[in-house]
C-alpha cells in the first residue's frame, strides 16, 4: 500500500511541477505519457490443442525532467503488474533513478535502473519486443537498485561502471553485479553495446559475462547482432554456454519490415556436483532456437503515436508451438 501511495503522491506532483517549471525555467517535466499495446494471440501446432487470447500486454506511466540544471530524474511505472511482492516491493517499478551530471563528461546515477548487459535485444524497451530469447527471459530482473558512473568521451562514446542487485538472485541479500558496458560508435553507420560483467546467483557463485551488441544501418535497414558467451568462474568452460541472435528491420515509408532469430545452447555437462545448474537463467544441456517476422505499420498521425502490428513467430521450446500476435501501441503524449 506504501508504494501505491508513494506513486499517487508522484502522480500528483507532476501536475503541479509543469507550472513551477514556467516560473522558474526549468523543464522539472520534460516529458510525461502513457503507453500501452494490446493483442490477440494464436497459438497452435505442436500435436497441442489450439489456443487464442485477447490481452492487454503494457500499460505503462512515464515521467523524466530535471529538479536542476545538472540532476534529472526519471521514472517507468507498469500500472498492470503487481506493484509488489514478498521479495521486491517496487516490483512494478522499472526506472526510478536521478542522475547527476557533474560535468561535460562525468555524471553518476542513483536508484532504479537498467542492469548493464550488452545486446540490442536485452537492451530494448519491453513494449517494442514481441518475442524474446531464452536468456532474457530467464533473468529474475532486468532492471534493480544501484549506482553507476558514466565517463562521456564525446557525444558517441559513453564508458558506464555500474554496481547493483544482482539478476540472478530475487530473494537472497548482499547478492551483487560489477558492470562495465561501453556504449558507442564504431563508424556513422555502426552502434555498440559491449559488456563484461561479473554477476552473483544465489547460491554465492559468479557468473561471467562477455557481451557483444552491433548495430548497423544500411540505407533503411536496420541489422543488430548480439553475441553472448557466459561462464561459471573456474567451473565452466569458455563458450560452452552461448547466444546468437539477429534481428533486422527495413522501413519503408509507414511500414516496418521485421525478422528475428537466433539461437541458444549450453552444454550438458555445465553442471554442479549438487546437480543444479551453473546458469540458472538459461540452464545447463538447454539447445534453444527460435524464428519470427512481421509487420508494423503507423499511420499517418503527426507524432507517430498509434502503431499497428501482425507477427509469428516459432521456437523450439516445449512442442515447437507456433504463435501469431496482431495488435495495437500507441502513445498518450501529455507533455
Amino acid at each position: 500500500m506504501a508504494v501505491k501511495q508513494l506513486f499517487s503522491v508522484l502522480f500528483a506532483l507532476t501536475l503541479f511541477l509543469p507550472a513551477r517549471a514556467e516560473e522558474d525555467s526549468l523543464h522539472l517535466v520534460d516529458k510525461l505519457f502513457f503507453e500501452a499495446r494490446g493483442n490477440f494471440h494464436n497459438e497452435f501446432g505442436g500435436g497441442m490443442p489450439h489456443k487464442g487470447i485477447f490481452s492487454g500486454d503494457y500499460f505503462n506511466f512515464n515521467v523524466s525532467g530535471h529538479i536542476s540544471p545538472s540532476v534529472s530524474y526519471r521514472i517507468r511505472q507498469r500500472l498492470v503488474k503487481a506493484a509488489y511482492n514478498e521479495h521486491n516491493i517496487f516490483n512494478a517499478t522499472d526506472f526510478l533513478w536521478i542522475n547527476w551530471q557533474a560535468d561535460k563528461h562525468f555524471s553518476f546515477t542513483f536508484g532504479k535502473q537498467p542492469i548493464y548487459i550488452g545486446g540490442y535485444e536485452y537492451d530494448s524497451t519491453p513494449i517494442d519486443v514481441y518475442y524474446w530469447s531464452k536468456f532474457s527471459g530467464g533473468l529474475y530482473k532486468v532492471y534493480s537498485f544501484g549506482v553507476s558512473a558514466t565517463y562521456s568521451f564525446n557525444p558517441h562514446q559513453d564508458l558506464i561502471f555500474q554496481f547493483c542487485e544482482s539478476p540472478l538472485s530475487n530473494v537472497t541479500p548482499n547478492t551483487f553485479a560489477w558492470n562495465l558496458a561501453w556504449r558507442g560508435r564504431l563508424f556513422p553507420w555502426w552502434s555498440t553495446i559491449w559488456s563484461v560483467n561479473l554477476v552473483e546467483d544465489e547460491m554465492n557463485r559468479f557468473q561471467q559475462y562477455a557481451a557483444l551488441g552491433n548495430r548497423m544501418f544500411f540505407g533503411p535497414v536496420q541489422f543488430d547482432l548480439d553475441l553472448m558467451t557466459r561462464e561459471t568462474i573456474g567451473k565452466t568452460k569458455a563458450f560452452s554456454d552461448w547466444s546468437v541472435i539477429c534481428k533486422i528491420i527495413w522501413s519503408v515509408g509507414d511500414w516496418n519490415i521485421c525478422t528475428k532469430f537466433g539461437r541458444e545452447a549450453n552444454s550438458s555437462a555445465n553442471i554442479a556436483a549438487d546437480g543444479t545448474s551453473y546458469d540458472i537463467a538459461f540452464p545447463a544441456g538447454s539447445d534453444f532456437s527460435y524464428a519470427g517476422a512481421g509487420l508494423e505499420y503507423f499511420p499517418r498521425i503527426k507524432g507517430r503515436p498509434v502503431r499497428l502490428h501482425t507477427v509469428w513467430y516459432w521456437n523450439t521450446d516445449g512442442n515447437s508451438r507456433h504463435n501469431f500476435d496482431i495488435g495495437i501501441t500507441w502513445w498518450m503524449r501529455l507533455k
